[in-house]
C-alpha cells in the first residue's frame, strides 16, 4: 500500500467545528482547478453546495469538497438523533512528487489515501463532542484526526471493505468502512483525480459520482 502524506489537512475553522463562513460558497478557487470536479451523478435530486478548496505548499489547487443533502450541523457524540442525510464528495488531483513552482523544494504525492484521510477528517469536522471545554474538544480532534490518518494509511487492513459504486457510469472499487459518525469512502477514477466521500443518514451503497460539467453553477 502506497504511504501518502496528509494532503491539505485542515481542522473546523469556526467554533463547533463548522468551517467559517468566509471560506464557504465561492466558486473562484474551484474554477482554478486544473483538474474536473466530481459530485453525486443526476440520480441525486436534492441541495447540492460548495464547501471550500485546498492548495498545496505552492498554491495550487490540489482537493476540494462539495456537499449534497442536509447541510450538516455539529453532532456530539451523545447525540442520537439522524434526520439530518448529506454526503460530500471530495475530489484530489492524482499528483506525484513533484518540484514546487519556485523550485525550491518538492511536493509531496497524492494517491487514495490523501482522499480517505480528507474524507475521515471532513467526517469529524461535523461530528464534535459539544459537552467538552475548548481544551478537551481539541484534544479529543487531534486524537481521532490521528486515527482517522492510521485508518487512511492501511487501506488493505481489516477496517476497511471493498464497494462498487459507478463512476461517470462505469463500476469502479472503492474501499469503504462506517464508524459511529458515519461511513468514509475513497477510491480513483480515468479522470486523473482521486475520489473521497462521507456522509451520515443516506446510504453509500445507492450512490453515483460523475464529473460536474459546470462547477460555476453551484456559485
Amino acid at each position: 500500500m502506497e504511504t501518502t502524506s496528509r494532503v491539505g489537512a485542515q481542522s473546523p475553522d469556526a467554533e463547533g467545528g463548522q468551517p467559517a463562513p468566509s471560506a464557504r460558497r465561492t466558486v473562484d478557487g474551484y474554477l482554478l482547478a486544473p483538474f474536473p470536479w466530481y459530485g453525486l451523478d443526476e440520480a441525486f435530486t436534492g441541495p447540492r453546495w460548495l464547501m471550500k478548496v485546498g492548495t498545496a505548499a505552492d498554491g495550487a489547487v490540489e482537493h476540494g469538497s462539495i456537499g449534497h443533502g442536509d447541510e450538516p450541523s455539529v453532532r456530539s457524540e451523545s447525540t442520537t438523533d439522524d434526520k439530518e442525510r448529506f454526503a460530500v464528495v471530495v475530489t484530489v488531483a492524482a499528483n506525484p512528487v513533484r518540484r514546487s513552482a519556485d523550485g525550491t523544494g518538492l511536493l509531496e504525492a497524492t494517491s487514495v489515501s490523501s482522499a480517505a484521510w480528507l474524507a475521515g477528517v471532513g467526517l469529524l469536522s461535523c461530528t464534535w463532542p459539544g459537552h467538552m471545554d475548548h481544551t478537551l474538544r481539541d484534544d479529543w480532534l487531534d486524537q481521532q484526526t490521528e486515527t482517522a490518518w492510521v485508518l487512511a494509511d492501511d487501506l488493505t487492513g481489516p477496517d476497511w471493505s471493498r464497494l462498487s459504486l459507478p463512476v461517470d457510469g462505469a463500476p469502479a472499487s472503492f474501499h469503504y468502512r462506517e464508524s459511529e459518525f458515519g461511513w468514509v469512502l475513497a477510491g480513483s477514477t480515468q479522470q486523473g483525480v482521486h475520489l473521497g466521500a462521507y456522509g451520515r443518514g443516506m446510504s453509500a451503497y445507492g450512490l453515483g459520482f460523475a464529473v460536474i460539467k459546470d462547477i460555476a453553477a453551484y456559485a
